[in-house]
């Protein structure tokens, strides 16, 4: 004789033999790391004396600016977080094969790295502000900087190298897996705005290094971080809200 089975929500995908969604701890270094993130955003309150339409927001944090080391330290604080928040995720991707997808050890290694870079930045600062002082901008033309100036446009490359990587990766493994809904339904959105927002910003920084001007550069990397930012704090929330079900 047949037995009825009763009905059963319908559940998030996960692979045969996954454990459940990442804890706690992940959560609580992701979204601090992303609010850290965006300490820059106190230059609307503190008295900078750059212009953030122009400026690069490094420049916050360069060695003559006497906010600089409040913004290091920021910067410092919020790479660390999020570095720590995607090594535990990827120890956890490792202790649990059957959660293993390309797509979602693709991101969080770039997540990773983008902490790594984000606060290897902090302890590689400019020097002066290429954007706001032409006496400085001149000596970075001539190579006449420090060697920090050249370190640092390596180590934010990477940071920023990393971030396109988690942010596209863990979007599409959101997706594809049908895990963490809230950043599968917005996370293609900040994808396509943080494209449009490299790509200005990328094409400001080669106007500006050809001597055609800024191209409101601060503008555009400013948008560039704080969707960054935004985008963590969606996976933050994304993680915790799979782990209550």
């Amino acid at each position: 004789m047949r037995t009825e089975r009763p009905n059963r929500p319908n559940r998030p995908y996960r692979p045969e033999g996954a454990p459940p969604p990442t804890t706690w701890p992940v959560v609580l270094l992701v979204g601090l790391g992303a609010a850290a993130y965006t300490a820059w955003v106190l230059e609307v309150v503190l008295s900078t004396g750059l212009n953030p339409i122009e400026t690069y927001v490094s420049e916050l944090a360069a060695q003559d600016q006497p906010l600089g080391g409040l913004f290091r330290a920021t910067d410092f604080t919020a790479g660390m977080l999020v570095f720590l928040g995607g090594l535990l995720a990827l120890a956890r991707l490792v202790r649990h094969p059957g959660s293993r997808g390309f797509w979602a050890v693709t991101g969080w290694a770039g997540v990773t790295l983008f902490g790594a870079a984000t606060a290897a930045d902090a302890w590689l600062p400019l020097s002066c502000q290429p954007t706001a002082d032409p006496e400085c901008a001149a000596r970075e033309t001539a190579g006449l900087v420090p060697a920090t100036h050249q370190a640092h446009a390596v180590s934010s490359s990477l940071a920023m190298t990393g971030a396109l990587i988690g942010i596209v990766a863990l979007t599409v493994a959101a997706r594809r897996y049908r895990r963490h809904a809230p950043l599968a339904r917005y996370g293609p959105a900040l994808v396509v705005l943080e494209l449009l927002a490299t790509a200005w910003t990328l094409t400001a920084i080669a106007l500006f290094t050809a001597g055609h001007g800024t191209w409101a550069l601060g503008a555009g990397q400013r948008l560039q971080v704080l969707l960054v930012a935004l985008w963590l704090g969606l996976l933050a929330h994304s993680v915790h809200q799979e782990g209550r079900t």
